[in-house]
């Protein structure tokens, strides 16, 4: 599984910009309306409101927003109606992207979407064209310069973990989505302080492209995140060890 997940922890280390230009609150947000108008506004009887509700608190998001968010998706507080769409998609050189949208305007998202596709090279595929290529995994990543890969095995496999992988600056655990909280409880209990902790879409497998292709792959993610609307963007592009996005 090395280097299945290592965009999920590039896409960590940007997020401090993202909260920045204001856009991780409102997507956090967002998040947490649509699991509380799907599954209701109680945390420990909704698992995506929940893991919802730790993202935004892991991002120092006052309580208040948090609970006027819960409001709003149980209809407490007036809101915005959001729509679920996932975008599959081709990237420079064929590498797939999955791309989770919350919107409340189909029509406007699709075209933006498609302009920024447009401009990075890439292409809108049809429905189940990548999405076989991922799986929802729960990911806790922790600084490899403060634990020992050993000490986080050890609890974390217990607990029900799937696989330990070290990324070199960077120790991942990788848990079913049923065990994430399970997992997550135990390390955070052993005392080990947890970098990011989510439940995502990762590939099952990864693909190399040339150093051309992959600053092109990278700078249309980037873009893409960047976007009010969009979640999250999974993909199945391997990013070569040492490989910056600032080079």
């Amino acid at each position: 599984m090395s280097g299945h997940s290592k965009w999920a922890s590039i896409k960590h280390k940007k997020g401090a910009l993202d909260a920045k230009r204001g856009k991780l609150f409102t997507k956090l947000i967002r998040e947490i309306i649509v699991a509380a108008r799907l599954g209701g506004g109680d945390i420990e009887a909704n698992p995506r409101l929940r893991t919802a509700v730790l993202k935004a608190k892991f991002a120092n998001m006052p309580r208040d927003n948090i609970e006027r968010a819960i409001k709003k998706g149980t209809g407490e507080l007036e809101g915005v109606e959001y729509s679920e769409l996932t975008y599959e998609v081709y990237g420079p050189g064929g590498v797939a992207l999955l791309i989770d949208i919350l919107t409340d305007n189909r029509n406007r998202t699709a075209a933006e979407i498609r302009n920024l596709l447009a401009k990075g090279g890439g292409n809108l595929g049809e429905a189940g064209c990548v999405s076989y290529l991922f799986k929802r995994k729960g990911i806790i990543a922790f600084d490899a310069s403060k634990y020992s890969e050993d000490d986080i095995l050890e609890v974390a496999i217990e607990a029900g973990a799937e696989d330990v992988i070290n990324e070199g600056d960077i120790i991942e655990v990788l848990t079913e989505p049923e065990d994430f909280e399970n997992v997550l409880d135990a390390l955070t209990k052993a005392n080990f302080e947890n970098q990011m902790a989510e439940i995502t879409k990762i590939a099952d497998s990864t693909v190399s492209l040339g150093e051309d292709k992959t600053r092109k792959a990278l700078k249309l993610i980037e873009n893409l995140e960047d976007h009010d609307d969009v979640q999250a963007v999974a993909t199945n592009l391997d990013i070569p060890d040492g490989f910056s996005m600032d080079d």
